[in-house]
C-alpha cells in the first residue's frame, strides 16, 4: 500500500516572522480566510483595498505595509463591472497608484460555482496562468448552490480554495456575509452558515458597526492579532472613495444595537418579563423584538419561560 508522504519535524522549512505577512498585521502569507460581516459594512471595499495594496505594493488602509507585490485574481458577483472599476479607480488614487497599471484581473464571467468540477477546473486554469499573490472572491454567496448550513455541503468547497492555495502558492480572500442581527456576537461565531467557515481560515477579518462607527477585528490561526477593535472610515477626497484608518473614533454616544437594548433592559429585572413589556421598553417593533429575542435564543443568551423572557445568567 502506498504511504503518504511524510518528513522529520527538523527537515520542515522554516520561516522568519518578518517573513509571515503579506498584509502586516491583517493577511498572513499564502493564508485562505474570511472578510465578513453585516451588510453596509464596506466588506467589498475592504477586499477590494487589499487587492490594490498587493497589487501596487501601497500600504493598505494606508496604513498597513505589503512585504511582496504581485498579480490579483478578482471576481465580483455582485457588482456591475463599472462599479468594480470605479472602486478600483478611487482606492488607487487614494493610495498614489497608477490605475493605468494596475495589476488587478477581474474576472468577467458571468457566474462561479464551485460546487459545479467545470467551474473549479476553470478556476484552477486561470489561476495556474495567472499565478496571483492574492485570489478575492466577493461573495461567497454567489459562488455556489448548496446549502450554508451543512457541513458536508460546505467543506469541500472551502477545500478547493485550500488546494488552490497549496498548489499555487497564493493568498484567499472570502468575503462572506454575517447573520442577520448578529452585531452583537464575536466575529467569526456570527458569520452566517456552517461553523466551517470560520475554522477554515487562516486569517479573517470582521467588519461591524456600532452606531456610527465602524470597527474592523482581525484573527489569525499562527500570528498575533491586532490589539482590539480599528476604527474605519469611508472617505471621498477629490473623487478616490475609500477606507481609511480613523485617528480618532467618534465622541458621539454610539447608538446600542436592538440586541443591546433588549439585553439592557432584561438585566433590569430579576424575572421574566413578557414580549409587551420589552417592546415597550426598548420602544421597537415587535417584528423586531420577535427576530431579536430569536436570535438571543439561538445564541444560548436568552431562554423564553412559561411567563416571558429572561436572560439565562438569571435562571
Amino acid at each position: 500500500m502506498k504511504l503518504f508522504e511524510h518528513v522529520p519535524a527538523r527537515l520542515l522549512a522554516s520561516q522568519e516572522a518578518e517573513e509571515s505577512w503579506l498584509i502586516e498585521g491583517l493577511w498572513s502569507q499564502r493564508a485562505v480566510g474570511i472578510v465578513g460581516g453585516e451588510p453596509k459594512c464596506c466588506k467589498s471595499f475592504l477586499a477590494l483595498d487589499m487587492a490594490v495594496s498587493v497589487a501596487t505594493g501601497r500600504a493598505c488602509l494606508r496604513r498597513f505595509g505589503v512585504r511582496e507585490k504581485g498579480p490579483v485574481l478578482l471576481y465580483a458577483a455582485e457588482d456591475p463591472l463599472h462599479v468594480v472599476r470605479a472602486r478600483l479607480e478611487g482606492i488607487a488614487l487614494a493610495a498614489g497608484a497608477d490605475f493605468e497599471s494596475l495589476d488587478v484581473h477581474v474576472i468577467t464571467a458571468p457566474k462561479i460555482r464551485l460546487d459545479l468540477r467545470e467551474h473549479t477546473q476553470r478556476l484552477f486554469a486561470t489561476v495556474e496562468e495567472l499565478r496571483p499573490k492574492l485570489l478575492v472572491l466577493d461573495p461567497f454567496v454567489r459562488l455556489h448552490t448548496i446549502d450554508e448550513n451543512v457541513a458536508a455541503e460546505v467543506a469541500p468547497l472551502l477545500e478547493s480554495l485550500r488546494a488552490l492555495e497549496r498548489r499555487f502558492h497564493l493568498a484567499v480572500v472570502l468575503v462572506h456575509h454575517s447573520r442577520k442581527g448578529a452585531a452583537s456576537a464575536r466575529g467569526g461565531q456570527a458569520l452566517r452558515g456552517s461553523s466551517e467557515l470560520h475554522a477554515w481560515g487562516d486569517s479573517n477579518l470582521y467588519l461591524r458597526r456600532k452606531g456610527e462607527q465602524l470597527l474592523l477585528r482581525a484573527e489569525h490561526r499562527a500570528a498575533a492579532s491586532l490589539d482590539g477593535d480599528l476604527f474605519l472610515e469611508l472617505r471621498d477626497q477629490e473623487g478616490s472613495l475609500a477606507l481609511h484608518v480613523a485617528d480618532e473614533p467618534s465622541t458621539s454616544s454610539p447608538t446600542p444595537s436592538p440586541e443591546e437594548r433588549v439585553l439592557d433592559v432584561l438585566k433590569g429585572v430579576p424575572g421574566a418579563m413578557s414580549m409587551r413589556l420589552i417592546r415597550e421598553r426598548c420602544r421597537m417593533r415587535t417584528a423586531t423584538v420577535v427576530d431579536v429575542l430569536e436570535q438571543l435564543i439561538e445564541e444560548h443568551r436568552v431562554c423564553r419561560q412559561p411567563d416571558g423572557y429572561t436572560l439565562l445568567e438569571h435562571v
